[in-house]
């Protein structure tokens, strides 16, 4: 039976490439529905900043006139450069569990990376780092997460019989949250305080986090520099994703570290309350009743499970006990709110110093998600 692939060139159809995750997976207990308007905007390219130096091509797959798969073909010319390749990206890619379809949507994105001068393509992955990125290859039965993506146990076999092979992996570690902070991390917290002239912020009301916003997104840059397909944010970015972060960040959650003598952002960490029910209840739409248990989850006064999404130090300071003064604080303020366990979200399997950051935790490898590559 024949498979057509359409471009997706309308607003209209655009909604559908969004929709088309949330109609696959509706009866998934473990999937986490993103919401509908936040990624109508990522994949704007009248909106997205990241345009400023991507191209992108959006594909549905249809059969019987019902929409069967759709992926995304991306070029972020910025991390070729960084990376010295000629690689296109595939990515905000579902499809049923069907060869034809998966064979239709692969060959529509290479035909169109190989005519733009590519000679491989990594995938999934995203514009950006924050984007979501890397097939799930273990962990089916866990619940998703906000900050990573679920897709189903024949996604890996689909992909690897169109010849792809892995690149990157991540890992993903639940971590329970001890009831008081290990006596070792409070001795290194304050004997780094003490000798690099460190202090912790905490903030109340968002406008008192502000001043530090594009700070910490430049700490980001220099932190993440070194890692997997990154390519740094550029000022225009980092303005995008400050409007769209900063206002929804539960602020005890988000300890700063700065060097005193001069205000400077050294490290931090961004945590939040897990929000994967609320999402699902939610169902992609904020209004008109979604942001209710979104609200009770961001700001509710117990949390159950809390999201690591970035936890970053200058490289200056990495491997001097930084990350003692983040954790003391997290875990602090993790005990106040009753929560159980953290989500570590993805980490680069060969990051070792940010897996290593667990050894003195209970915690437990509990999923991993893989980057493909095919040379074309």
């Amino acid at each position: 039976m024949s498979i057509k692939i359409k471009e997706v060139t309308t607003k209209q159809d655009l909604k559908k490439f969004v929709k088309f995750n949330l109609e696959l997976y509706k009866d998934c207990l473990y999937h986490v529905p993103g919401l509908i308007a936040d990624e109508m905007i990522t994949l704007d390219k009248t909106k997205n900043p990241a345009f400023d130096f991507c191209e992108a091509i959006y594909f549905l797959a249809y059969k019987n006139d019902r929409i069967v798969g759709r992926i995304a073909g991306l070029i972020n010319h910025r991390a070729n450069e960084v990376w010295n390749q000629q690689y296109a990206r595939f990515g905000f890619v579902d499809f049923i569990n069907d060869d034809e379809v998966v064979d239709a949507l692969f060959d529509a994105v290479e035909k169109w990376a190989k005519n733009k001068g590519m000679n491989g393509i990594q995938g999934p992955l995203g514009f950006t780092d924050l984007d979501h990125e890397g097939t799930l290859i273990e962990g089916f039965n866990k619940m998703g997460t906000m900050a990573a993506i679920y897709n189903y146990p024949y996604y890996p076999h689909q992909i690897e019989r169109m010849g792809y092979e892995k690149d990157q992996d991540w890992n993903e570690f639940k971590i329970i949250v001890p009831k008081e902070i290990p006596e070792k991390y409070l001795r290194v917290a304050e004997i780094v305080k003490k000798k690099y002239g460190l202090k912790i912020m905490r903030f109340r009301k968002t406008k008192e986090i502000w001043p530090y916003a594009k700070k910490i997104f430049d700490l980001w840059n220099k932190a993440y520099s070194t890692l997997y397909a990154y390519s740094p944010l550029s000022d225009k970015q980092i303005e995008y994703y400050i409007k769209m972060y900063i206002p929804m960040l539960r602020l005890e959650l988000v300890p700063i570290i700065v060097r005193e003598s001069d205000d400077a952002v050294v490290g931090v960490g961004i945590c939040m309350p897990n929000l994967s029910y609320a999402l699902k209840s939610a169902g992609g739409n904020i209004f008109p009743f979604g942001f209710v248990p979104l609200l009770k989850s961001l700001y509710g006064k117990k949390v159950k499970v809390i999201d690591m999404m970035i936890i970053g130090v200058d490289p200056e300071y990495q491997n001097k006990g930084v990350n003692s003064l983040i954790f003391c604080d997290i875990i602090e303020v993790a005990n106040k709110l009753g929560a159980e366990w953290c989500e570590s979200n993805p980490e680069l399997e060969l990051n070792h110093k940010i897996q290593s950051l667990w050894d003195s935790f209970e915690a437990t490898l509990h999923k991993k998600r893989r980057a493909y590559l095919k040379k074309i």
